[in-house]
């Protein structure tokens, strides 16, 4: 009885656990199918969102499609224009090339034609110049042949003055010079204004002559008059505003002399003496003589030559 009781008991329990576990599954079931319904609503939104982005894709695609048959021919056409393109650009570079080559060679050839022209200028240059040098190389040489033609007929003409002063000079020497009473030493220089000498005509300012007496005799010392006397070389006397008149005696024999100073001088038996005189005029170019006289005759003369 009491093993019935218990195992009532455990039935009821039983039936009470699976009544229990029968709703609750129920329950979970009803919840899975409301939740798949949800979800079958939601799946069913989206496949009809889906089947719209397919349609649409479908529509791109279609375009596209469309798109890539349309540039695939434009391509097929570039593809030709390009074959083109490359085929022109290799005839023009090849063209280039052979002008490059050509004016390359055109280039040195004009390179060497100016290196020419060049060459020929400057020759031209140093030719104009050997002619101008010649030209003033002749110029320079008429000239000095002028001067010499001139100069030659100059000496001439000097030496034959000169010639002529000479011969006068040794004939008054012998003839009015004393043997024991005569100048030695005897030199003429012409002077410019500063005191230096010259030989210009157009500088010559003063004639000084200096001279020696030495071993005088006693008869000839003691105060006398001496002359100085300027001639050219025909023995005509320069030129002065107040010329000097004098009367010498040599040997008896008497002879007129112009002089162009004179001075009182207390002859020695030996001394230094100096005359000078002051230019009036310009003298002309020649020989000049310069004398100095005594009232006894001739002491000593000298010659000068004036350019």
């Amino acid at each position: 009885m009491k093993t019935n009781t218990i195992l009532m008991i455990l039935l009821a329990i039983a039936m009470l656990v699976m009544g229990y576990c029968g709703w609750d599954h129920n329950n979970k079931v009803q919840a899975q199918m409301a939740d798949l319904s949800a979800k079958n609503t939601a799946l069913g939104t989206e496949l009809t969102d889906v089947q719209g982005l397919k349609a649409k894709l479908e529509g791109d695609l279609n375009a596209l499609q469309t798109k890539y048959s349309s540039l695939a021919a434009e391509n097929e056409a570039l593809q030709g224009s390009v074959t083109d393109a490359q085929k022109e650009i290799k005839r023009r570079k090849s063209a280039i090339y052979r002008l490059t080559q050509a004016s390359s060679a055109k280039d040195g050839e004009m390179a060497s034609l100016r290196a020419q022209i060049e060459g020929l200028i400057n020759e031209r240059t140093k030719l104009e110049a050997d002619i101008n040098n010649l030209q003033s190389e002749n110029a320079q040489l008429k000239e000095e042949n002028a001067k010499l033609a001139s100069d030659l007929a100059t000496t001439k003409g000097e030496k034959e003055a000169l010639a002529r002063l000479n011969s006068t000079m040794e004939k008054d020497i012998a003839d009015l010079t004393l043997s024991n009473f005569k100048a030695n030493g005897f030199t003429t220089d012409v002077l410019r204004k500063d005191g230096k000498p010259t030989r210009r005509k157009g500088f010559a300012k003063k004639v000084n002559v200096s001279f020696d007496l030495v071993n005088v005799p006693e008869k000839y010392q003691g105060v006398r008059k001496i002359y100085m006397v300027i001639t050219d070389d025909t023995g005509v006397p320069i030129t002065k505003s107040s010329p000097i008149k004098a009367k010498i005696s040599v040997n008896g024999t008497d002879q007129d002399i112009i002089a162009v100073s004179e001075q009182n001088v207390e002859i020695q038996e030996s001394q230094r003496l100096s005359f000078n005189h002051d230019l009036e005029a310009k003298l002309k170019p020649g020989y000049y003589r310069s004398s100095i006289y005594t009232d006894l005759g001739l002491l000593g003369s000298a010659s000068f030559l004036m350019r």
